[in-house]
């Protein structure tokens, strides 16, 4: 997989990348399905660093950073791998990445946020480095409690 800077070309494949409303309130809480070219184009006005990942000619992951501040910490944001991708290490390929933007470019401590139910996405976060250090409760599309992970990255 090649790792790019995503530019609005790649909103329309981005927004594809995404399922389902409850997909997408993993990937984007305050986004509405289907994930569209405006509402990328309002994150990209206010995140940092984001990044497509290509294979076979197409976009087929995405991620971002947002509450950046320079030379303290980073939220590594929007994480989503093309459903018939999934499985083959591509996630912890663009979060590996991610991470070396956040140190590397912007000298910051890289966090990340994960609801309790995504299982798959806390497991591989955990085994990236990541470890939790805070609760926040949210309700989920269905009006259900659910918790807010957030982590950081215990790892140099």
């Amino acid at each position: 997989m090649q790792l790019i800077p995503a530019t609005e070309q790649h909103y329309s494949a981005i927004g594809h990348l995404v399922t389902s409303p409850e997909e997408l309130y993993l990937v984007c809480p305050n986004g509405h399905f289907p994930w569209d070219v405006e509402q990328l184009k309002t994150i990209a006005a206010k995140r940092h660093g984001l990044t497509v990942g290509i294979m076979d000619n197409r976009v087929v992951a995405f991620a971002n950073l947002y509450d950046l501040v320079h030379q303290q910490s980073a939220f590594i944001g929007n994480v989503i791998v093309a459903p018939d991708y999934r499985g083959r290490g591509l996630g912890k390929t663009l979060i590996h990445h991610m991470i070396n933007v956040c140190q590397d470019k912007y000298q910051t401590s890289p966090h990340i946020s994960v609801f309790n139910d995504n299982t798959r996405a806390l497991l591989l976060y955990a085994e990236l480095g990541f470890t939790p250090y805070s609760l926040e409760p949210r309700l989920n599309l269905h009006q259900d409690k659910v918790a807010l992970i957030h982590m950081k990255y215990a790892k140099r």
